[in-house]
């Protein structure tokens, strides 16, 4: 059969787009979440290791269709890279892998080197190609300024988290640094643009919540490099816990929007901030964080089972991989 035997079929391919990957980051937050639950809470189950293995084989499906995306399409994929917002769901590849490999950090220490270091690769270059682009290019506007814009750079704070199993500790701070520096910076101008410039179009207002995956993720990194829960990491920690409070008191207007894929921007940071607070009370011992993070983790399942059947409902339906989903 040839793709003009099927245009909807390649018209499908086409149009399939590389935020698909943030279903992965979602499910991948999921897992890890729910691990270090086991851990902490004890509660006789291997729930995580169910979801790891469906993750990881969506990942390599999805994967799979983006080379061959690549493959038929490579003007398509350009296209995305050279966009002024779908740019900033490039690095949601990298970023996947290096969640994953911090998924198998403990059961499978060589594949998670492995995953981390393709992972740390690819993002220290998607690093180095958007800042150029911020730098050296005229087509940005400030229209097109959104929460996403953390995900290349800011994301370099994840790497650590895996990163000092697995390589010299300076490499981890390395990467830490350049997360650490450009968050400030992009949540300055983030919140210019919110305040001053009219609300982000609806299907961009689901990444609000990545404002709380930065401070949550740093706790996690920094703990990791520092070994402690000192004052930094409980400034992090909670910087982290206002933005979540922040945004669950607009809970009415979020469940108003039309479904698109952008709403897997629920999921991450919900899931970066349960694992934050599942560490704050391992190491505190703190009941008070041991309800919050019972109470995050059961949240971040139902926004997870939530998700997942409204996208099965979008793919029924084929409203995924059409021209502006």
């Amino acid at each position: 059969m040839t793709e003009a035997s099927h245009p909807e079929s390649g018209s499908r391919l086409k149009n399939f787009p590389v935020s698909a990957f943030s279903i992965i980051m979602g499910l991948t937050g999921f897992s890890i979440a729910w691990n270090r639950a086991e851990h902490v809470f004890d509660p006789g189950c291997c729930v995580s290791s169910m979801l790891l293995a469906f993750t990881t084989i969506l990942f390599v499906v999805l994967a799979g269709v983006y080379a061959l995306k690549g493959i038929k399409y490579p003007g398509e994929v350009m296209g995305e890279i050279r966009h002024p917002v779908k740019l900033a769901f490039i690095p949601s590849i990298s970023i996947s892998i290096l969640l994953l490999s911090i998924a198998y950090v403990q059961l499978q220490p060589a594949l998670s080197y492995w995953l981390w270091a393709i992972g740390s690769i690819m993002h220290l270059g998607i690093t180095l190609y958007v800042l150029a682009s911020w730098i050296h290019h005229t087509k940005y506007e400030i229209a097109h300024l959104n929460p996403a814009w953390f995900i290349p750079v800011v994301g370099n704070i994840l790497i650590p988290i895996a990163g000092v199993h697995h390589a010299p500790a300076d490499l981890s701070w390395f990467f830490f640094s350049i997360g650490l520096f450009f968050w400030p910076i992009l949540t300055t101008i983030i919140f210019n643009r919110l305040i001053f410039h009219g609300s982000l179009l609806d299907r961009f207002m689901p990444t609000l919540f990545i404002f709380i995956a930065p401070p949550a993720v740093g706790f996690i990194s920094w703990f990791n490099l520092t070994g402690e829960v000192d004052a930094f990491a409980r400034v992090l920690y909670f910087i982290g816990l206002i933005f979540t409070l922040l945004l669950f008191t607009q809970y009415r207007y979020f469940t108003r929007l039309k479904f698109f894929l952008s709403w897997w921007a629920y999921s991450f940071p919900i899931a970066a901030m349960t694992i934050a607070t599942l560490l704050m009370a391992k190491q505190t011992g703190a009941a008070f964080y041991s309800w919050l993070a019972a109470g995050l983790l059961g949240l971040l399942s139902l926004v997870v089972a939530m998700l997942v059947w409204r996208t099965t409902l979008a793919v029924l339906r084929k409203e995924i991989c059409v021209e502006g989903h």
